[in-house]
C-alpha cells in the first residue's frame, strides 16, 4: 500500500549549493539520501513530496556543508499481508512467476499460479493442465500478499498466490466473472418463467 510518511532528520546541504533557494537545495539532498530507500519501518520510498519545516542550519567544524533539522513527507510503498495487487509478469521459472508490482517485486510459487496441476515450459509459460490456461512474461495480473520479509533490507521478499476467487490473470478473472454472471441468471429466468405459466 502507499502510504505518506512524515519523517525529521538532519539534512547536510553542500556548500555548492549555497546559491540556490534552500528548499530546492533541501528537497535535491532529500531525494539524494532517500529515493530507493528500503526499510521495515518506511518501506521503499518513492518520492519526496515536500518539506514541511526547516531549522536553523548548523556548521561542523572540519565540514563546509551546513545541516538542517528538516521534516519532510514522503511516498513511500509498504507490502502488507492480504493486500490485493496489480502487477505484471516480469519473469518465469520452473519453481513459480515473478510479478512486477511497482517498486517491488513478489514471487509467485508454481503451485499458487492456478487452481489446477501446473507444468513449466521452456518458453518461459506456466500451463494448467485441465483448464489449458497459460500465464507468460507481460501477463497482468492480481494478486495477493501472503508473506513479507525483510531478512535481506535492500531486497524484501514477498510472497503471492492467485489461487482466489478474483485473483490470476486478468483475463481468467474476467472470464470467471462472465461465467458466473451467466450461470446466476439462468435459474432466476427459469424461475420467472414457470410463475409466469402458474398465473
Amino acid at each position: 500500500m502507499f502510504y505518506k510518511a512524515i519523517v525529521k532528520d538532519y539534512i547536510r546541504i553542500p556548500p555548492d549549493k549555497f546559491k540556490e533557494k534552500l528548499e530546492d537545495a533541501m528537497i535535491q539532498e532529500i531525494k539524494h539520501k532517500y529515493e530507493g530507500h528500503i526499510s521495515k519501518d518506511l518501506g521503499t520510498v518513492i518520492d519526496v513530496s515536500g518539506v514541511k519545516d526547516i531549522k536553523d542550519g548548523i556548521i561542523i567544524p572540519g565540514d563546509g556543508a551546513t545541516f538542517y533539522e528538516t521534516e519532510f513527507e514522503l511516498i513511500t510503498f509498504i507490502p502488507e499481508l492480504q493486500e490485493v495487487i496489480l502487477g505484471s509478469v516480469k519473469d518465469i521459472a520452473d519453481f513459480g512467476a515473478f510479478l512486477s508490482m511497482g517498486p517491488n517485486e513478489g514471487m509467485i510459487h508454481i503451485s499458487q499460479t492456478m487452481n489446477d496441476f501446473v507444468s513449466f515450459s521452456k518458453d518461459k509459460t506456466l500451463l494448467g493442465k485441465d483448464s489449458k490456461r497459460v500465464l507468460k512474461v507481460g501477463d497482468s495480473c492480481r494478486a495477493r500478499i501472503i508473506s513479507v520479509s525483510y531478512k535481506d533490507v535492500t531486497s524484501p521478499r514477498i510472497g503471492l498466490t492467485m489461487r482466489q476467487d478474483g485473483l490470476g490473470k486478468l483475463e481468467w478473472v474476467e472470464m470467471d466473472l462472465d461465467k458466473s454472471n451467466k450461470g446466476g441468471a439462468k435459474p432466476i429466468a427459469a424461475k420467472r418463467k414457470v410463475a409466469k405459466k402458474k398465473a
